[in-house]
């Protein structure tokens, strides 16, 4: 058995090999380049022979990328581990380079090999849906800034703009706002013409809503000043030139991603748990994923959700805090869930409320509630089952009888 260090970087990767007495064998630097990569592989089966790749464990510290696509299709046994295990391994003098952090993830390998788990990648459909989850959530993040620089726009200059409509990123509001940048250039509109912009926008019943908008303008309201006005509508009219595409992507990425969730063998499963709805469905089916061999049990997600505490004792002294090594978009998801399911679960808010009167944060009681929902969909996801909550209460009430 050998073992490899990949200290993983930008531009270039080392790579330290032992083996399994702990003497070092070789080491390497490559380029992040095609040629780099093939060398990479070319310079373990070397060593290997290619008939006993899967005799090599390649420990790195990440999951995902170009280099661990390039190890796996050439058929090595990938091990992933968090870099703060390499951090707990230096020595006291804390000397660090890459060749020296490639050598102690071999060390790693050497010694908690039985404790580390082999990647296994994800089927195709599942990589996608989370590669199209992760991409649509950073796009709502950048969304979600703009906005905020809009709102912000608006109200130094254009406060009135915000009372015409309920949320400023729908795309009426952005075509309205981009026709008519100023108050003046509003209020100097038709009631006509106002009606034409809005069904241009697809407003839902643009009528009614030119009537309010028309009439609204001619109430008195807050103006700024000719030089606040034409600045902050340059302003505005560069944030919107920027969200009106960045909306309809992200209109665009729902429709994939329900495509792709509702073409999946799982997607009964999690779309019956209430409250997922089409947001977060496809978001906690990419994160949990579809191999049943993955999980041990509910406990191992549970820590890999970021949902269950972690203890700390010593001595006299005892405590748990919150898990943050963990899978931050299954943890964003799973929260998010847990808080809409008390809004339809009465046992849900309930669990919620009893958490709040022992003193519990609302994050603290959120996630407790969302640890509980793993090990339910946990059993439900082993047995191809939907959820059903009749059946749910009444095995919860079976098994208080078992525990009197």
């Amino acid at each position: 058995m050998w073992y490899t260090g990949i200290d993983w970087a930008d531009d270039h990767h080392d790579t330290v090999v032992i083996d399994e007495a702990g003497h070092q064998l070789a080491s390497l630097r490559v380029t992040h380049t095609r040629e780099g990569l093939d060398q990479l592989t070319s310079f373990l089966q070397g060593i290997t022979g290619p008939d006993a790749k899967e005799q090599m464990a390649c420990i790195i510290e990440t999951t995902h990328g170009l280099l661990i696509a390039a190890l796996l299709e050439a058929g090595f046994a990938v091990y992933p581990v968090n870099p703060r295990t390499v951090d707990r391994r230096r020595k006291p003098a804390g000397a660090k380079t890459d060749a020296i952090d490639a050598y102690l993830l071999a060390k790693t390998g050497r010694s908690d090999l039985p404790d580390l788990r082999r990647l296994q990648p994800d089927t195709a459909q599942i990589q996608e849906l989370k590669a199209l989850t992760r991409d649509q959530d950073a796009l709502i993040q950048s969304q979600t800034r703009l906005v905020n620089q809009l709102t912000a726009c608006l109200k130094a200059y254009y406060p009135v703009a915000l009372e015409l409509f309920t949320k400023v990123q729908q795309h009426s509001t952005l075509v309205f706002l981009q026709t008519y940048p100023t108050p003046d250039s509003a209020k100097a509109a038709s009631l006509d013409e106002m009606t034409a912009v809005l069904k241009q926008a697809h407003h839902p019943n643009p009528t009614k809503a030119a009537q309010h908008i028309w009439h609204t303008l001619r109430q008195p309201h807050l103006q700024a000043d000719a030089i606040t006005t034409r600045t902050k509508a340059r302003l505005m009219l560069a944030l919107v030139s920027q969200l009106l595409p960045l909306v309809e992507q992200i209109t665009a990425y729902d429709k994939e991603i329900t495509r792709l969730f509702l073409s999946h063998p799982d997607r009964e499963t999690f779309s019956s748990l209430p409250g997922a709805a089409k947001r977060l469905a496809p978001r906690l089916l990419a994160g949990w994923g579809d191999d049943r061999t993955r999980y041990s049990d509910a406990a191992s997600i549970q820590a890999l959700a970021g949902t269950s505490p972690v203890p700390y004792e010593s001595g006299n002294y005892s405590k748990v805090h919150k898990r943050y090594a963990c899978i931050k978009p299954l943890r964003n998801a799973l929260h998010q869930f847990a808080w809409e399911s008390t809004r339809q679960e009465a046992w849900a808010l309930e669990y919620y409320r009893r958490k709040r009167q022992e003193g519990k944060s609302h994050s603290m009681a959120i996630r407790a509630l969302a640890n509980v929902w793993v090990r339910i969909i946990f059993a439900m996801w082993l047995k191809h089952e939907s959820y059903e909550s009749a059946q749910f209460l009444a095995a919860r009430h079976a098994h208080g009888k078992l525990a009197a």
